[in-house]
């Protein structure tokens, strides 16, 4: 099927996944698990620069501290674009950083931070530059690039980036999230053998999962379309 595109009108979210607040991409909660992810490895982040890093390292992680901070009280305009104390924002501190750690981990916070502000195109341009292979952040960032080509109507890719999210997070937590959130878009696509075949990954490759539990009525409600 030829990818939808509607970058001037976003899709239908209420239409398209469930009301349930875990898939509300409307919601800031959509991104609660890239935002939990990347606050958990801040620590250790420093505590690794401050100690064994380059003197760049170092320099690049003390400057993106502050904006940590507005992060985590939701000052995302600020966090991204700077203050007028001496902190120069995500966005700066991403490019005067490139090819840093520090600087890698701030065009992430970028992309959430617009994610959060509904800039979804600014969102993927910063998500998309961030280079990961953990098994926290990486798929976080990725789950959030889902949900922000979901809200630009690029369906193909919100349904195909959310898959690669589960698989790389490999999680009882967020997995079994982001594969009920593709199987939901490529039901809206018509796609509906596919999302049949993501919610049964549900059902037995996380069937601990929370979200398992009433795995079975995706499953029929695909089945029967």
């Amino acid at each position: 099927m030829t990818e939808q595109k509607h970058t001037h009108e976003p899709m239908n979210v209420d239409e398209a996944l469930s009301t349930s607040e875990a898939f509300l991409i409307k919601n800031k909660n959509v991104f609660l698990g890239a935002i939990v992810a990347i606050v958990v490895i801040v620590g250790g982040f420093l505590a690794y620069n401050h100690f064994i890093a380059t003197p760049k390292e170092i320099k690049a992680s003390e400057a993106i501290f502050k904006g940590e901070q507005y992060f985590g009280i939701d000052q995302f305009e600020i966090a991204l674009n700077g203050d007028s104390l001496g902190y120069a924002g995500f966005v700066k501190l991403a490019d005067e950083f490139s090819g840093t750690d520090a600087g890698n981990l701030a065009n992430a916070y970028a992309g959430i931070c617009y994610a959060q502000l509904g800039k979804y195109e600014d969102a993927v341009k910063y998500l998309d530059k961030f280079s990961g292979k953990d098994a926290l952040v990486a798929p976080a960032v990725l789950g959030t690039l889902g949900n922000c080509y979901a809200q630009l109507g690029q369906l193909d890719k919100a349904a195909s980036t959310l898959q690669n999210a589960a698989e790389k997070a490999n999680s009882m937590t967020l997995s079994p999230i982001y594969l009920i959130q593709a199987g939901q878009i490529l039901e809206k696509q018509g796609k509906n053998e596919d999302a049949v075949k993501v919610y049964k990954e549900v059902k037995t490759k996380y069937a601990n999962s929370y979200q398992a539990m009433d795995i079975d009525k995706y499953i029929e409600r695909a089945s029967l379309k």
